[in-house]
């Protein structure tokens, strides 16, 4: 199994985003947020969710940094509010990204 921790722990984002994704962490609804953003019809296990928002997020941070017109910043945010909530069950509230 990967070692969500580890990566979590080395992600590097802008402080406004990562900020912005804190805040949100106070309304984050699992059962209502989580299916929206990985687009499902069934609520997944924290592992999968996991493991598919690393990748989501990794394929909008690249979409970010080259400047594509396609990027969204509501739903990097969204991805990373959604991570750092699902890697919280996984590990507990101490998780740190900066």
């Amino acid at each position: 199994m990967t070692d969500f921790t580890s990566i979590l722990a080395e992600l590097r984002r802008p402080r406004l985003l990562i900020r912005a994704a804190r805040l949100g962490l106070a309304d984050y609804n699992r059962s209502r947020d989580l299916r929206r953003i990985v687009r499902s019809t069934e609520t997944i296990a924290p592992e999968r969710a996991v493991a598919y928002l690393i990748a989501a997020e990794a394929e909008m941070e690249e979409t970010r940094r080259a400047g594509a017109a396609q990027y969204s910043l509501v739903r990097h945010i969204d991805v990373l509010i959604a991570l750092l909530a699902e890697a919280r069950l996984l590990t507990g509230p101490r998780l740190s990204v900066t």
